[in-house]
């Protein structure tokens, strides 16, 4: 049962015949216009002149064509990609810069002697993970205790005892649950309910005839056998078959992605007392139980699935369950367990499912064990804000947020298919956002939590111990509006709808995003699109079933949300028609909330960037017009290369298209086509009707 706090879910987060060229200038131009935009500055800006990477660019091909390919092209052809990586591209690049930030905190704290409380925790895991020693000759002997308890299932009764107790041991369930907010009252806590339990990305990798999932299942298979084998378990390759069998009974029933995303479909509470007769055959008080949380309401997110999860884990054999949760338990702590166990996950889950070809060097995966929520990442953050995020930036932040706020307030007021009276309502929300910017308020404290420096596992358990307590302090509290659902040195940026609040972590504010000493027009079409488009999240699909207080209710007129819905179904189409592997296509309508928070996002900025420029022409740069540095900023911000197994994964599980295709949103907007004299007989162009215009 996964029963932390379900920061996960805190909502939609952010992780190109004849070539028209730029507009051309005299050399004197070029060079006065960049000593100009040097000179508004105290120094050069990190990327370039102004603030891009024009070295990256293929100019050989035609904006109109392929802009991703245009923006990034030479890049894309030239740039191998690490053998440790699935993917590479500028998010990538800001983590690894991030990981190495705080590589250099860790560095500095295991060799200091007088270490305060947190830096003294830190220590000791960091210190209990690369004792690789220690921890090959334990074996898996830590988890030994986790693995005795599933071999002493008797009964339905001492299952669910198990699955009630995931959110200690790391197994999966078919079942789980997180306390998380009520979105008809975002003061209150309450339980979400749902329906998971899957090894695979998604429930198309059990379904589907292709090829490719055909071959991914066999090996899968094989992979449960070596993991059962390394835990002595007999029969091991029948086990593993009834497992897969076991899983593709839930991928069966389980929702598709695009109906789970549906707020409308997922909103279904119920009070606790209610919960065995509506839903019975299942012992809701012992699962419970595990956990201690007593909210009494909940929410089941997929009514019909959990129903028919109920019967699967009445029906299949207790031995089957029992050969499933010491799969996954072991899969899910492999990372914490000798170098054999690890290396098995490894060449399942990172090579053949993800095209990874060597493991990420230890110390990385000790940063990634350390850096989450509900981990020491908070503890680590404040030191990271204190040595790496000026607070110059975050007013700079905090300014540029205010002028997209103002630029969505003057689209709201142009929309032609949107009514005064819907309008007055997306005015009230659009001023209730609440941005938080670089670090929380509030720090995180780690009074209590006990670490050790030779004892990995436990560690872990104490830390899931330590947050679950704290959840069971407060989940009949009101909710704890200061608290952030990412620390400050990860690379994203989310919103949160039961908040209504655009959340901006210090990691994500450097180049190419955001450059105190680029081009305005470089940080507008970067880091102010993703302003957009965390904006933009509030009044996408899903986020804009949500009022002004975080309240999940129609604040539409019919008519105003039929307009919409006509114009979102326009974007999925538009994305659905991407083919980055042959017969696997971006899920438009899985993805729209993302499309319309990117096309949204883009619209905002630029409207930004034009207020910004209080009517005066943007001075030509590298024979580069404002408009086209706007453009070339956001294309060179969803630069990436990525394995054909990532890509896969990415268009069967992802919420977001992948990054080339991310890229494109320019050409729902006319402006790119004026920048770059885009033309009809050019692949990317769509007639002015067929431009998606939302916000």
């Amino acid at each position: 049962m996964k029963m932390k706090f379900l920061a996960a879910v805190i909502a939609a987060s952010l992780g190109v015949t004849g070539c028209s060229q730029p507009e051309q200038t005299s050399e004197q131009t070029d060079t006065a216009s960049a000593q100009n935009a040097t000179s508004q500055t105290e120094q050069a800006p990190e990327l370039g002149t102004f603030g891009v990477d024009l070295s990256a660019r293929d100019e050989s091909v035609k904006p109109g064509d392929d802009f991703f390919m245009y923006a990034s092209g030479n890049w894309y052809e030239n740039y191998e990609l690490p053998a440790d990586k699935t993917r590479y591209g500028a998010f990538t690049a800001l983590a690894d810069r991030s990981e190495k930030q705080v590589k250099t905190i860790i560095d500095d704290i295991m060799v200091k002697d007088d270490l305060n409380a947190e830096e003294q925790l830190v220590h000791d895991f960091y210190q209990a993970y690369m004792d690789t020693d220690a921890i090959n000759e334990k074996g898996i002997s830590p988890i030994s205790d986790v693995l005795n308890t599933i071999d002493s299932i008797e009964n339905r009764q001492d299952l669910t005892e198990v699955f009630g107790n995931a959110w200690l041991t790391g197994a999966v369930t078919p079942i789980w649950a997180g306390l998380w907010y009520n979105r008809l009252d975002p003061n209150e806590y309450q339980l979400s309910v749902g329906v998971g339990g899957l090894g695979l990305p998604d429930r198309d990798y059990y379904l589907s005839d292709d090829e490719r999932f055909v071959k991914i299942r066999e090996a899968y298979v094989t992979h449960i056998e070596n993991m059962l084998t390394l835990a002595k378990e007999e029969n091991a390759a029948d086990k593993a078959q009834r497992i897969l069998e076991l899983e593709t009974a839930i991928a069966n029933v389980q929702w598709p992605r695009e109906k789970r995303r549906d707020r409308d479909l997922t909103l279904n509470q119920i009070e606790r007392s209610e919960l065995s007769d509506t839903y019975p055959g299942f012992d809701w008080d012992t699962f419970f139980a595990q956990s201690g949380l007593k909210v009494p309401a909940l929410n089941i997110s997929q009514p019909e699935p959990v129903r028919d999860v109920i019967d699967i884990i009445n029906d299949k054999p207790l031995e089957d369950w029992q050969a499933y949760l010491t799969f996954h338990t072991l899969t899910n702590n492999a990372s914490l367990l000798s170098e054999d166990v690890y290396q098995e996950n490894f060449d399942f889950f990172g090579r053949t499912l993800s095209g990874q070809q060597e493991p990420r060097p230890r110390w990385k995966r000790a940063i990634s064990e350390m850096s989450g929520t509900e981990s020491l990442g908070f503890a680590i953050g404040k030191i990271y804000v204190d040595q790496y995020f000026p607070e110059s930036s975050k007013e700079q932040m905090s300014e540029l947020v205010e002028n997209l706020r103002k630029a969505l307030g003057k689209r709201i007021d142009n929309l032609e298919w949107m009514s005064e009276e819907t309008k007055k309502n997306a005015h009230e929300k659009l001023q209730a956002f609440r941005p938080k910017i670089g670090y929380p308020d509030e720090w995180q404290t780690f009074d209590g939590l006990e670490i050790t420096s030779d004892k990995l596992v436990q560690n872990v358990r104490n830390l899931r111990k330590f947050f679950q307590e704290q959840d069971v302090e407060r989940e009949l509290k009101p909710t704890d509006r200061e608290r952030w659902g990412m620390t400050p040195q990860r690379v994203n940026a989310y919103y949160n709808s039961s908040f209504n609040e655009i959340v901006f972590p210090a990691a994500i504010l450097q180049p190419p995003f955001f450059d105190p000493n680029a081009d305005p027009a470089v940080n507008y079409g970067a880091i102010g699109a993703v302003i957009g488009h965390e904006m933009g999240h509030g009044f996408d699909d899903q986020g804009s079933k949500s009022d002004a207080m975080g309240i999940q209710r129609n604040w539409w007129t019919d008519e105003d949300r039929a307009a919409f819905e006509a114009k979102a179904d326009k974007l999925a189409e538009q994305y659905s028609q991407y083919e980055p592997i042959e017969g696997n296509f971006v899920n438009g309508r899985n993805s729209l909330g993302e499309n319309i928070g990117d096309v949204g996002g883009l619209a905002m900025a630029y409207e930004a960037y034009q207020l910004s420029l209080e009517g005066e022409e943007a001075p030509v740069i590298d024979g580069l017009t404002g408009d086209q540095r706007f453009f070339l900023a956001w294309a060179q911000v969803w630069k990436e290369k990525r394995t054909e197994q990532s890509m896969l994964n990415q268009l069967r599980a992802g919420t977001h298209a992948p990054g080339r295709y991310r890229a494109l949103a320019p050409r729902n907007h006319d402006a790119w086509y004026e920048a770059f004299n885009v033309q009809p007989e050019d692949e990317l162009y769509l007639a002015p009707e067929e431009r998606v215009r939302i916000w």
